[in-house]
């Protein structure tokens, strides 16, 4: 990886790419630490402090790099993208209009990025809304009366303006930058929380010492584990017919099909998490807590062995949806049988992408299994123990393989420039 980094940095082309995009987190960072007017920030930084804040509000807070606490302009920073992104996908699916634009090619892909967008700026709103009256009923607003109507007013506009700027800065990363642009946002945000973990792991030296180096050593398995899963791969292997066309000989290779173990990334971890958070976020507006939907909702705790359960089962429906949209066997079969391909022992045609779709279940399965069992482990840790890490598992999660993927991002430009970098 170091290696990558000091031969990218070479290339004058790259090199600016890299510091137009430290340029943007730099940006992206102080709109993360500018308080949006009518806010009481002093009030609001001592509740995330002293742990009165509720867990949706601390999980937005990882994910906004901090953003919440003081109230910021990018106080919701990615998240109202990524939920976009989300629900447009699931739409691709189900909706045929969506599902023709996303084979249109480039084209379509520009419709669906449009449309993408005005979700994002809608989600935006709603999702701004839902902190506004947050910070109402939790009395962390500096004006009251009359004046309540337009500070709703500028800051739930506010809000909805800055995720639409960080919309905005991580398509410039993609056009000007390294690309992966949200996701680098996203990284960098949680990036900025580090100090303080590192902190809070010193503070609870002295009282749980075993429980400090056992979370180091889970951090350190979870790396290892990341890139393990994102390296391993299966090869299904692929003859190619010899054909003779005028003087010349074609085919007659042998070749392969990587199918990835986790071709998905972190995505099944960020749409599980996402979707997780929402029965929390209407538990911290309701004040009954005798309620039957109060008590329901609890079930959702994030220290809970329900929430475990579910997020469990969430991240492998997750995975081989991912898996599905990204790998069709059919075509898989019917592209080999046009190209004169066969996989060795396997009739063309059916046969094939039955013999494809075993072998993709089986390893999203196993990719799967990993994503689940590594994010949830430092929830079991965390209801068992005395230090509270339920979050650090998706943090984690999300942090390495978005630098694997701008690592693999810079080699592949690289690579097109006859550079030799780290990733082979």
């Amino acid at each position: 990886m170091l290696e990558t980094l000091r031969n990218a940095w070479k290339v004058k082309e790259i090199r600016n790419k890299i510091l137009f995009t430290v340029f943007i987190i730099l940006i992206f960072r102080v709109g993360s630490v500018i308080p949006v007017p009518y806010i009481d920030v002093a009030a609001l930084k001592a509740a995330n402090e002293t742990g009165a804040t509720n867990e949706f509000f601390s999980y937005l807070s990882i994910l906004t790099g901090g953003g919440l606490e003081y109230g910021a302009i990018f106080a919701m920073s990615v998240t109202p993208y990524i939920n976009s992104s989300i629900i447009i996908q699931l739409l691709c699916v189900a909706i045929p209009y969506l599902e023709r634009l996303q084979k249109e090619g480039e084209e379509g892909q520009k419709k669906l990025a449009q449309i993408t967008r005005y979700t994002t700026v809608l989600l935006a709103l709603i999702q701004g809304t839902a902190y506004f009256f947050y910070l109402k009923n939790s009395n962390y607003l500096s004006v009251s009366g009359g004046a309540v109507i337009f500070a709703a007013f500028v800051i739930v506009l506010a809000f909805a303006a800055g995720s639409a700027l960080v919309m905005w800065l991580g398509e410039q990363i993609d056009v000007k930058g390294i690309g992966n642009g949200i996701s680098i946002l996203l990284f960098a945000g949680i990036l900025s929380r580090g100090p303080q973990a590192f902190e809070y792991l010193i503070m609870n030296w002295e009282l749980h010492k075993v429980a400090v180096i056992g979370i180091v050593l889970l951090f350190l398995a979870v790396i290892v584990f990341v890139v393990w899963m994102t390296e391993a791969e299966r090869r299904v292997p692929v003859q190619y017919a010899k054909r003779v066309v005028g003087n010349k000989m074609y085919g007659g290779q042998n070749t392969h099909i990587p199918i990835k173990v986790n071709m998905s990334g972190v995505m099944p971890i960020i749409f599980a998490s996402s979707i997780l958070m929402l029965p929390t976020m209407i538990l911290s507006f309701m004040r009954n807590t005798e309620s039957f939907w109060y008590k329901a909702l609890s079930l959702f705790s994030v220290q809970g062995i329900f929430y475990a359960v579910i997020y469990f089962l969430l991240i492998i429906g997750f995975a081989y949806f991912y898996a599905t949209i990204q790998f069709n066997p059919v075509e898989m079969a019917n592209n080999l049988r046009k190209q004169g391909g066969a996989i060795p022992g396997i009739r063309p045609g059916k046969p094939t992408s039955d013999f494809i779709s075993k072998i993709l279940s089986r390893i999203t399965l196993m990719g799967a299994l990993f994503l689940s069992v590594i994010a949830i482990l430092p929830i079991v840790i965390g209801s068992v123990g005395t230090i509270n890490i339920s979050l650090g598992g998706t943090s984690m999660l999300i942090m390495v393989g978005v630098a694997l993927d701008t690592v693999r991002n810079l080699e592949s430009q690289m690579m097109m420039r006859h550079y030799k970098g780290f990733l082979d």
